[in-house]
């Protein structure tokens, strides 16, 4: 009797601990993003647009990839991907941008990839190279645009909250950025040369000090022992005139 409940308990135990998995399972997909996640201010970089598809029904047949309005790119180049065709669509630039001493006035806005099949089950990755990569932002938010055959669409399109975390729903691709290598480096050099020079400064003038004083002090030794000598030798004199007899008359 014990046992066949202690079996019916565990078998209720396990049901309802597989309904929580499959429950929590659409929360914890897969979603669009970028590998490397991260990149260095100012350069250029090539990320793979990681593609999950998530549909187990469905093929994934289109994704658009918009760049982030706020940070325009100069270059904006992708790499061929066997049984997909990929363009890139342009926007004028309210604020021309700088690059290599050319005037940018248009800059790409949205990669769009087509032609192709993600079968359920399946991902795939399309290669793309970005820069110069802006030096005054800490992160790219790419929002994409997953079309699957049945129609269905999934828009990754929030992007992070203020301290950087990922929303529970509907994520965009996001493309942190880090300082430059050397940039840490060379301020700290700045720092530590003005540091030390400023402390040779002030052990030169300590030095200094302390030589003036030592030069006085020995030129007051110097005096104090002259006149110590002709107060000597005056009262060796005088002594002696004193012992003198006086001359007879």
């Amino acid at each position: 009797m014990n046992r066949t409940r202690i079996a019916a308990c565990s078998a209720v135990t396990l049901t309802t601990a597989a309904a929580a998995l499959a429950l929590a399972a659409p929360a914890a997909q897969a979603h669009v993003s970028v590998d490397p996640a991260e990149a260095e201010q100012g350069g250029y970089t090539t990320v793979d647009v990681r593609v999950p598809n998530e549909s187990d029904t469905a093929s994934t047949i289109s994704l658009e990839l918009h760049l982030d309005p706020d940070f325009p790119l100069a270059s904006v180049r992708p790499q061929a991907v066997p049984g997909w065709e990929v363009e890139v669509e342009t926007t004028e630039l309210e604020t021309p941008i700088e690059n290599h001493g050319n005037q940018i006035t248009e800059a790409p806005s949205v990669v769009r990839w087509t032609g192709g099949e993600i079968e359920p089950g399946m991902f795939q990755q399309f290669p793309l190279s970005l820069g110069p990569l802006p030096e005054d932002a800490e992160h790219l938010v790419l929002r994409a645009i997953q079309t699957y055959d049945d129609g269905e669409i999934s828009r990754w399109i929030e992007p992070p909250a203020e301290d950087g975390t990922e929303p529970e729903q509907d994520p965009a691709p996001v493309l942190h950025l880090t300082p430059a290598a050397g940039a840490d480096d060379v301020a700290a050099t700045d720092d530590g040369a003005n540091g030390e020079g400023g402390e040779s400064a002030a052990a030169s003038d300590d030095g200094d000090d302390d030589a003036a004083t030592d030069t006085t002090a020995r030129v007051l030794a110097g005096v104090g022992i002259a006149v110590g000598v002709a107060g000597v030798a005056f009262g060796v004199l005088a002594g002696r005139r004193r012992a003198t007899p006086p001359a007879a008359s």
